[in-house]
């Protein structure tokens, strides 16, 4: 599904060159549940944005489903994220003036579905989560939990292949962030490769795969 070769990101900071990723080679299945783990400034968010087409590497070769998509244009790259890739952020990225339902169709409202589908589609993801009753609710009115799930739900709604979330406990309780990892590891079970980046030891382990990154590189590759 994913295969990056000699992929290096680098970032000129004044007259220094800062080396954010170094050489990465990595291939990932479809269905696999990996998290990403290391410091500050190991390169976790930096691949991580990578493999969602959100940055482009310095050099090397990014392959999802065998093209080469660090070589498509940018309205292309766009239409790989739109149809198979799904973002969970710590920040949840909600637009507040809209209500749970309408940020969850979003992604749907953007492609131009027409209202009617979009709709029953918004309310499928959510009731899945648990989350149908919250549906006219502003991000305003929902607990930290409740807003993750709905990005959750926004980031399915598509049917996406991959789904990548950041630190996407980082910002809840306990409680609450249990809830969301196992909404994701749900996903997951159903088929939809999910990689995680975290700071946290135990989420990581959770994961069926996990990769240690630390100066950019990642310095081990670890299977349950």
């Amino acid at each position: 599904m994913i295969e990056l070769t000699n992929i290096n990101r680098n970032f000129e900071v004044g007259e220094e060159t800062v080396h954010a990723l170094r050489d990465i080679n990595l291939n990932i299945d479809a269905g696999e549940y990996i998290s990403i783990m290391g410091p500050s400034g190991s390169g976790k968010s930096t691949l991580l944005n990578i493999l969602g087409l959100l940055d482009q590497p310095s050099s090397g070769d990014y392959r999802f489903n065998s093209q080469a998509v660090n070589q498509l244009a940018d309205d292309e790259q766009a239409q790989v994220r739109r149809e198979h890739i799904g973002f969970v952020f710590q920040f949840f990225h909600l637009i507040p003036r809209l209500s749970a339902i309408d940020n969850v169709a979003l992604p749907l409202t953007l492609a131009g579905i027409v209202p009617e589908t979009r709709n029953q589609k918004a309310k499928a993801a959510m009731q899945a989560l648990g989350i149908a009753d919250r549906a006219t609710h502003r991000p305003d009115q929902l607990s930290g939990g409740q807003r993750q799930r709905v990005a959750i739900a926004r980031a399915m709604i598509t049917e996406p292949q991959l789904i990548l979330a950041d630190e996407p406990t980082g910002n809840l309780d306990r409680a609450s962030g249990h809830e969301v990892i196992e909404a994701l590891e749900g996903l997951n079970q159903k088929g939809i490769t999910l990689i995680i980046v975290t700071h946290d030891p135990a989420l990581g382990q959770r994961a069926c795969r996990r990769l240690n990154m630390d100066d950019g590189k990642i310095v081990s590759d670890l299977n349950s």
